[in-house]
């Protein structure tokens, strides 16, 4: 990743793909009953679409490239925040729905450290570490939520 406006570019495609996963597995665990994950869910698509906003606004001034849905270059299939669209099963547990999170958070968070630490663009490097921080605190959050289920609890204790 060399210039800010490819980041961009992927980062938009990335956060958008996130809110909207994400989205669909709240809505998912909603229909099922379990009303604490689905808030939880709720709240990283909401995370997402803070980052997809923030992404856009430091776009707004740029030329983006438009790169089409099939021309990313992403470490897996689809991109890398995107959960696991099984994620969005009702009948799904609560722990095997938190570790899909979990997943995808940390993908998004690899992604972001990959590009920190690949790009020699210094712009770039201050944009990838702030994306960094913010899905580091994601998965922190998450951790947080698997131990509280392990322990029997329906959300980690504030």
């Amino acid at each position: 990743m060399q210039t800010v406006e490819e980041f961009l570019a992927y980062s938009i495609h990335l956060e958008q793909e996130a809110a909207s996963r994400f989205g669909e597995l709240a809505d998912a665990m909603t229909s099922g009953g379990n009303k604490e994950v689905a808030q939880l869910f709720r709240r990283l698509s909401d995370y997402s679409k803070l980052h997809l906003g923030d992404a856009k606004a430091r776009a707004g001034f740029r030329e983006i490239p438009e790169i089409g849905p099939e021309e990313f270059v992403w470490p897996d299939l689809e991109s890398p925040e995107a959960a696991a669209i099984w994620g969005a099963d009702p009948m799904i547990g609560r722990a095997e729905a938190l570790q899909i999170a979990l997943a995808a958070e940390t993908a998004g968070y690899n992604y972001y450290k990959s590009v920190l630490d690949t790009t020699d663009d210094p712009e770039v490097k201050v944009l990838a570490a702030e994306f960094v921080a913010e899905e580091a605190g994601h998965v922190a959050e998450l951790n947080k939520w698997i131990v509280a289920c392990e322990a029997g609890m329906t959300a980690p204790a504030d």
